[in-house]
């Protein structure tokens, strides 16, 4: 049997989440199928981390074991002949047997964009969040500066059931503006549940002039979910890519997939 890696992209918009559920659309049903349609078997298949429903990805990686003796490159074709429109294949490797999406991982890179227009863009709707006041993007990458680092992150995780550690290393975290669009780039060795998009809502509250920059570093330090702010919406949450063997994390606007379109 071969473990193949594939990398992918997904608009979310459709979708219950990455995992697998009855009665819902989700992603991993989606690219079991369609692999089975081209292989004959059905592979159970694992990402580097689920996300959740409305989120997208730009560069989720996900690997398999299978049986097929297609070439990298003709699985790439043929599973995306089978796949929605909302989801591709960007790239197929064959990897060590001993190769895992998840626990391999070594850090995670997330955008968050919002939509900042006085007026919502209707073609950024299920891509951003819209926040019509004017953020102040300058005060929101000065105040993220303090979750940078090895810490706790209680205050920015929806509260998840045996959760051992919330204890994450944030290797790099900016928030710039391109016109209207604001995005907020996080990268970490690991991510809580909901934690960027609780980093997002309180950042904006700092941003929106509703709370001073001190407050993410408060609200880091208060060990409370109660003390951050709101979780943003999960429609302007991107997965950006992931990283795998020692390779450091370099600076946000040094790497990476380009931003995705936003008219």
């Amino acid at each position: 049997m071969r473990n193949i890696r594939l990398t992918i992209c997904y608009d979310g918009s459709d979708f219950h989440g990455w995992q697998r559920q009855p009665d819902f659309p989700s992603v991993q049903e989606a690219l079991e199928m369609a692999v089975e349609q081209i292989t004959g078997h059905r592979p159970d298949i694992t990402a580097s981390g689920r996300t959740d429903a409305g989120v997208h990805a730009l560069g989720q990686v996900v690997h398999f074991f299978c049986p097929s003796r297609l070439a990298p490159e003709v699985l790439v074709r043929a599973i995306n002949a089978k796949l929605p429109r909302s989801i591709r294949v960007l790239d197929a490797e064959d990897v060590p047997q001993a190769f895992h999406a998840t626990l391999d991982a070594r850090s995670k890179r997330y955008r968050y964009v919002i939509d900042n227009a006085p007026i919502p863009d209707p073609f950024r709707r299920r891509y951003s969040w819209h926040v019509g006041s004017r953020l102040d993007e300058a005060a929101m990458h000065r105040a993220a500066q303090a979750l940078r680092g090895r810490h706790d992150f209680r205050s920015f995780e929806t509260e998840w059931p045996n959760r051992t550690s919330s204890v994450r290393t944030i290797l790099d975290i900016a928030v710039s503006r391109d016109g209207p669009v604001v995005t907020i780039e996080v990268e970490a060795d690991g991510f809580l549940y909901n934690m960027v998009r609780s980093i997002t809502g309180t950042l904006v509250l700092i941003g929106a002039g509703r709370r001073p920059e001190s407050f993410a570093a408060e609200a880091l330090a208060a060990q409370s979910r109660a003390a951050a702010g709101p979780t943003a919406p999960p429609q302007g949450l991107f997965l950006l890519l992931v990283r795998y063997g020692r390779t450091p994390a370099t600076p946000l606007d040094e790497e990476g997939p380009p931003r995705p379109h936003l008219p």
